[in-house]
């Protein structure tokens, strides 16, 4: 059996992380999405990934504190993430991409971006 790439969603806006899940599933990929990061890692640890969209900012910790926690851990180093945020300034971006961010994408965005992006990432 193939198996299919499995897409961890941490995202806290209800109706940003339905159509995210929405565009996935109808590309074929498995999703797991989480509306706060405190689990994130014991998530990742059960079944690592082919790819994590991160929001920036979250309600209990923030996406740069995963992004870190991941790069920290061998089994995740090579996991590409996606970070997504609503603030699209440059100190963010250098922020994401200095904790070892794949892609930087800032909300709102195009379906078709958001899929270029994933597909990119996962190497589709």
């Amino acid at each position: 059996m193939s198996a299919t790439p499995h897409v961890l969603l941490i995202e806290d806006e209800p109706n940003i992380a339905e159509a995210i899940r929405f565009l996935l599933s109808r590309d074929g990929l498995s999703v797991t999405v989480l509306d706060h990061g405190a689990k994130a890692m014991a998530v990742m640890r059960e079944k690592v990934p082919a790819l994590v969209i991160l929001d920036l900012m979250l309600p209990d910790i923030s996406g740069l504190e995963i992004l870190t926690a991941m790069r920290g851990e061998r089994a995740f180093r090579g996991v590409p993430v996606l970070m997504l945020t609503a603030k699209g300034q440059a100190r963010d971006r250098e922020a994401a991409e200095k904790a070892g961010a794949s892609l930087f994408m800032a909300k709102p965005f195009a379906n078709a971006e958001l899929m270029a992006a994933v597909r990119q990432l996962l190497g589709a």
